[in-house]
C-alpha cells in the first residue's frame, strides 16, 4: 500500500512550501485629481515645518519667545527618533522579511544588519571627519602660532606697563582713559561679566577716595585679554546668538561648528532618503490613501520641524549664508517630487514586487541606521549630557522639561505609525 501511495503522489523537492508569488500590480484606484492635490498640500507642510524654525531665528518681525523654539526643538528631536525605529525600520523589517523574496532575506534579518552597517559606518565617518577637522586647525594654528606668540608676548608687556602705570592713578578721568586703551587693545567686544567688574573696580576706587585711605591700585584679574574666552561655553553664551551667523571667533569653536556641519548633513540625508519611498508609496496606495495622505501630512509637518530647528541652530559662515535654506528646500521638495513622479509612473511602480522591496528595505535600513545613530548621539546625548544648557540655577527643571517634550513628540509620532 505505502508502495502504491509513493507512486501516486508526486515528490515535493520543495521541502513542503512554495513561495508566494511577489506582487505585479498597485492598488492604484484613481482619484487622480486628489493625488496631484496631495503634491501640493505636502509642499506645503513639508515647507511650513522646516522653514519656520529658519525664519524665525533670524527675522525679528516672527521671532518667538525663547521658549517656543526650546519647545519646537525638543519635540522635533523626539518626532526625529520615534521616525528611526516606528516609521523605518518597522517598515524595512516588513519589505526585506516579506516571503516572496525567500532565499537569505528568509534566513537572516537583512534589515535590522543593515541598519546596525550602517549606524558604524556613519560612525567611522564622523570619527574620521572630527580627526581631520581637529587636525587641519591644528595646522593652521602651527602655522600662525610664531606670530602670534610674539604678538602676545609684546601685548603681555604693553599691559603689563599699564597695570603699573595704574600706581599712580587716582581720579576716575585716569582710569576711564586706562578703560578705553584696555578694551580697544582688545580687537574684540567685552562681555557683560568684564563691563561689570570695570564698574564694581570704578566703585571701589570711589569708595577709596572717600575713606582716604591709600591702597595699591590693580585691575581685575578677569579683565586680563588672556582670560577672554577662557570658557568656550561661556564665551558661545555671552557672545553667539542663532541669528547671529559668523564664523566663530575661535579654534574649539571652530571645531565644534564643523562638527555641527557634518552632524546637520548626516541628518538631512535620512530624511530624505525616507521622504522618497513614502513619496512613492502614496503615489500609488489605494483604499487608504485618504488616511495615509493625512498621517504624512502631519508626518511631513514635524519632520520639518525637528530638521528645521538643527540647520537653524548651525552657526553658519557668511560665505555659506544660503546653506540653511537649500538644506530646508530639498527637504521641501523631495516628498512631493516622488509623489508626482509615483504618480507618473503609476502603471509601472509596483510597491510589492521583489525589486521595489529590497529597494525600499534596503534604504529605509540605511536611513533608521542614520537616525538612531543621529537621534541618540546627537539629539540625545549630546544635548542633555555634553552642552552647557541645563547648567547652572533651574538647570534641572529645564531639563525635565526638555525630556518630557521629546517625549511627547516621540509619543505623537509613534501614534501616527498606527496608521502609516
Amino acid at each position: 500500500m505505502s508502495q502504491l501511495l509513493s507512486t501516486l503522489l508526486p515528490r515535493d523537492d520543495s521541502g513542503g512550501s512554495t513561495l508566494p508569488q511577489c506582487s505585479s500590480s498597485n492598488d492604484y484606484n484613481g482619484h487622480s485629481g486628489l493625488r496631484i492635490l496631495a503634491v501640493f498640500i505636502i509642499l506645503i507642510s513639508s515647507g511650513l515645518g522646516v522653514f519656520f524654525p529658519i525664519m524665525s531665528s533670524r527675522y525679528s518681525a516672527i521671532r518667538l519667545p525663547e521658549w517656543c523654539f526650546f519647545v519646537a526643538k525638543f519635540f522635533g528631536s523626539g518626532v526625529i527618533i520615534s521616525t528611526a525605529f516606528i516609521h523605518l525600520l518597522q517598515p524595512a523589517s516588513e519589505a526585506l522579511g516579506d516571503p516572496c523574496l525567500g532565499g537569505t532575506f528568509a534566513d537572516y534579518p537583512w534589515a535590522f544588519g543593515i541598519c546596525l552597517m550602517s549606524l558604524f559606518a556613519l560612525f567611522f565617518t564622523e570619527i574620521i571627519s572630527h580627526y581631520f577637522v581637529a587636525k587641519s586647525l591644528g595646522d593652521e594654528h602651527d602655522h600662525g602660532s610664531g606670530n602670534a606668540h610674539s604678538h602676545s608676548h609684546q601685548h603681555s608687556h604693553e599691559h603689563g606697563d599699564e597695570i603699573r602705570d595704574t600706581d599712580h592713578l587716582h581720579s576716575d578721568e585716569d582710569f576711564d582713559e586706562l578703560e578705553e586703551d584696555s578694551l580697544s587693545s582688545l580687537g574684540t567686544e567685552v562681555s557683560v561679566n568684564q563691563v561689570h567688574n570695570i564698574e564694581a573696580f570704578k566703585s571701589k576706587q570711589d569708595l577709596e577716595d572717600q575713606t582716604s585711605v591709600p591702597q595699591s591700585t590693580s585691575i581685575p584679574i578677569e579683565m586680563h585679554p588672556s582670560q577672554l574666552g577662557k570658557d568656550h561655553f561661556s564665551h558661545e553664551t555671552t557672545h553667539q546668538d542663532i541669528s547671529q551667523i559668523g564664523t566663530p571667533v575661535d579654534q574649539e569653536d571652530r571645531e565644534k561648528y564643523l562638527n555641527q556641519i557634518v552632524a546637520v548633513s548626516i541628518l538631512e540625508a535620512g530624511v530624505l532618503f525616507h521622504s522618497v519611498f513614502v513619496g512613492l508609496s502614496l503615489s500609488v496606495s489605494g483604499e487608504e490613501f485618504e488616511t495615509l495622505f493625512i498621517v504624512l501630512t502631519f508626518h511631513q509637518m514635524f519632520e520639518g520641524l525637528g530638521l528645521g530647528t538643527r540647520v537653524a541652530e548651525t552657526n553658519w559662515p557668511r560665505s555659506r549664508r544660503s546653506t540653511p535654506w537649500l538644506m530646508g528646500l530639498a527637504f521641501t521638495v523631495t516628498c512631493p517630487i516622488a509623489v508626482a513622479i509615483g504618480i507618473g509612473v503609476r502603471n509601472s511602480w509596483v510597491p510589492g514586487s521583489r525589486s521595489a522591496l529590497i529597494a525600499n528595505g534596503v534604504f529605509d535600513s540605511i536611513s533608521s541606521g542614520i537616525l538612531i545613530y543621529t537621534g541618540l548621539v546627537e539629539l540625545m546625548a549630546h544635548e542633555f549630557l555634553f552642552s552647557n544648557q541645563f547648567k547652572g540655577p533651574g538647570g534641572l527643571k529645564k531639563m525635565l522639561y526638555a525630556y518630557v517634550i521629546m517625549c511627547l513628540g516621540a509619543g505623537l509620532m509613534a501614534l501616527l505609525g498606527k496608521w502609516a
